[in-house]
């Protein structure tokens, strides 16, 4: 994989990540850290979000694509800034949950599969500077949240993965650029 993004079967995707100390965000390690991970993920066409133990650190770190955002809703999502949370932590889901078809994972490539996720949740976490944030989300980015809070805790999208199916990439109608479907993270 480019820029060293791990697969399924690396000690890192199935540890418990370490919080990191508000102190620590604006040090070299965890810049270094973020720089890396923005690198990584942005060297996949498709990739809408990275954990850190995507690279093999295991910090309590994610990042989701700004420009995948700005695309998929631009009023929303004003510019195409990546949007990076540290210490996330999801403080409320709605009760409703669904089956959301086409979840794959840039550290399971090409493997996709239908996840149960809630519908909404609000996560609270600090950004890039040490600053403490809360951030509602429905649809994509609720399920994006979801999804990488699991990557901090161990799991990956294929445990909880009903009909897990390989497509590869010239097996894709779209190229797998899709936010609604086929979208890793």
């Amino acid at each position: 994989m480019p820029n060293n993004i791990v697969q399924d079967g690396h000690p890192a995707l199935r540890k418990i990540s370490t919080p990191v100390s508000v102190a620590d965000i604006g040090n070299a390690e965890i810049q270094k850290t973020l720089s890396d991970m923005v690198t990584a993920l942005h060297s996949q066409s498709d990739g809408v979000a990275i954990a850190a133990p995507q690279i093999g650190v295991n910090l309590r770190i994610f990042i989701v694509n700004g420009a995948l955002l700005h695309d998929a809703d631009p009023k929303k999502f004003k510019d195409n800034t990546d949007q990076v949370y540290i210490n996330p932590n999801i403080i409320k889901r709605s009760t409703k949950q669904e089956w959301k078809a086409g979840e794959g994972c840039l550290s399971c490539r090409w493997l996709y599969g239908t996840v149960k996720r809630h519908n909404n949740v609000t996560i609270e976490a600090y950004d890039e500077h040490g600053t403490k944030f809360t951030r509602g989300a429905g649809g994509l980015l609720a399920h994006i949240f979801q999804h990488e809070v699991d990557h901090l805790d161990g799991i990956l999208f294929v445990d909880k993965a009903k009909n897990i199916e390989e497509i590869l990439p010239d097996d894709q109608e779209d190229g797998g650029i899709s936010l609604e479907h086929n979208h890793k993270h």
